[in-house]
């Protein structure tokens, strides 16, 4: 399997996880939500709070999947990539085109 093409696949998608944790930081949309009633009205605060734990939600996701990806990039380099965890077949490459850090194979993956 040509690993090259999925290696520049991950790490543009790392660089693209990492700008887009880095912009949140900068905006800092996951700040706290002020409760001070006398100057945001109640259901105002509500959606601040939810807007607030939706982004917590996103960034969360990203590091994640951002752990994923580079442990995809270590496999390749372990020159252990492409190869399904459990029963050590290799992944179909349109299943690694989809999802460049898939860990199982489409038959192992129904199994779990």
């Amino acid at each position: 399997m040509n690993s090259d093409i999925f290696h520049a696949q991950l790490s543009a998608l790392e660089a693209d996880l990492l700008a887009e944790l880095e912009i949140s930081e900068q905006n800092g949309t996951d700040s706290t939500v002020t409760l001070d009633q006398q100057s945001v009205g109640r259901l105002s605060r509500m959606d601040a709070m939810q807007s607030q734990q939706m982004a917590l939600e996103q960034k969360r996701r990203r590091r994640d999947r951002l752990l994923q990806v580079r442990a995809a990039l270590r496999r390749i380099e372990e020159d252990d990539y492409g190869y399904c965890i459990d029963c050590d077949e290799p992944i179909n490459p349109k299943r690694l085109e989809f999802d460049p850090c898939a860990l199982r194979c489409v038959g192992c993956e129904g199994n779990n």
